[in-house]
């Protein structure tokens, strides 16, 4: 079923829309293939967006490893002087001091209202 309003207003025109069906149906310019390298133009610099990201990505990861490694090194290193009492007895310490559920959502929920409320308190 159409619906009635959308027909009538189709078919009820005044002076202004029939000047500007007539200046739209007029033959398109032409531009010499302008148009068509502006949209190549546009389609490769999407491409090259969506190219450098993971480049850079790969390129910092590549230059990370390094540092990566002497990370975990000094970190296992440093993981010999925790005494043993500590380190066999991680499954047996005391949760009851750690937060729940309840309240991490509701500090999440108002951080991030509070880095909204900053970001458009800046504008």
């Amino acid at each position: 079923m159409e619906s009635k309003i959308i027909n009538m207003a189709e078919r009820l025109k005044d002076r202004e829309d029939l000047r500007l069906e007539a200046m739209f149906q007029s033959a398109p310019i032409a531009d010499d293939g302008f148009s068509n390298r502006v949209v190549s133009r546009i389609r490769r610099q999407i491409w090259v967006r969506r190219l450098t990201l993971p480049t850079a990505f790969v390129i910092g990861a590549a230059f990370a490893v390094r540092p990566l490694a002497q990370l975990v090194e000094t970190v296992s290193g440093l993981l010999k002087f925790i005494p043993q009492t500590v380190a066999g007895n991680i499954g047996t310490l005391p949760v009851t001091g750690l937060p729940q559920l309840p309240v991490l959502v509701l500090g999440s929920a108002l951080l991030v209202a509070a880095l909204l409320f900053g970001k458009l308190a800046q504008k």
